[in-house]
């Protein structure tokens, strides 16, 4: 699944990026304090990674759920013509 494929410090960096390249679009007055990923407090960081990951896992989480409600459990198929 594509989403194996994707760590959640590369979402965070990726949506930090953007969610600051998106500034002027949304009306957003220049912030003298918004930084580049690399110059973010390592807390910032941090936190980021941590709610990249979580939203992995969600996602991870419902997809998985759509992917078996077609699919009987173990054991429990009707065989029959």
């Amino acid at each position: 699944m594509w989403l194996q494929e994707i760590s959640a410090e590369e979402l965070a960096e990726l949506f930090h990026h953007y969610h600051q390249a998106l500034r002027e679009d949304f009306g957003c007055k220049e912030d003298p304090q918004s930084e580049s990923w690399n110059d973010l407090p390592q807390q910032e960081k941090s936190r980021a990674v941590a709610a990249a990951r979580l939203t992995l896992l969600e996602i991870a989480s419902t997809r998985k759920e759509a992917d078996r409600k077609y699919f009987a459990k173990p054991g429990e198929a009707e065989w029959g013509c």
